[in-house]
């Protein structure tokens, strides 16, 4: 379920700019940044990969990828972020919740793609989950919050399904 919605997230994400930046001549470019190493992140980057593949984007031809990684030294995250900011990519993916936080100090101009976090409103990074607003979007998984609601829906149905 992971990387169906990532994928349909990023694949929402890029295809707005695709037509007008084929009209311009322009690769689009994508950067990419992580808090630990890219192994550790290799499946999430597959999936971008082949997300992109299924919308006709073919990394080296009609689409570029920077990455950048901390290799989970996190001091190095807003020099990284800046970085791509630099290379004046069209959109920044961000892995690992240290990672949304540099980049969303870097920029407030480049959409921000978020494959999975935590709470992006203590984060600090949307204001709102009913209406982030700013330049940043993706999926905001609660782990504990999402359990606990499920234990509670699971009460009030198991007494009726027992019957």
């Amino acid at each position: 379920m992971k990387r169906r919605a990532f994928l349909a997230t990023a694949g929402a994400l890029l295809a707005v700019p695709r037509f007008a930046l084929a009209q311009q001549g322009k690769v689009p470019r994508i950067g990419c940044l992580v808090s630990e190493t890219l192994s550790g992140q290799a499946s999430r980057i597959e999936a971008l990969r082949a997300g992109l593949r299924e919308l006709g984007y073919v990394e080296g031809k009609n689409i570029a990828i920077e990455f950048r990684h901390a290799d989970g030294n996190y001091d190095r995250l807003p020099g990284l972020a800046a970085e791509l900011v630099g290379l004046r990519v069209d959109v920044l993916v961000a892995f690992g919740a240290k990672a949304v936080v540099a980049a969303k100090g870097a920029t407030t101009r480049i959409p921000i793609v978020v494959p999975s976090t935590g709470d992006p409103v203590a984060l600090g990074v949307v204001s709102g989950l009913s209406r982030p607003g700013g330049n940043v979007t993706g999926i905001a998984m609660f782990g504990p919050e999402i359990s606990a609601k499920w234990l509670e829906l699971l009460k009030e149905v198991a007494p009726r399904t027992a019957r």
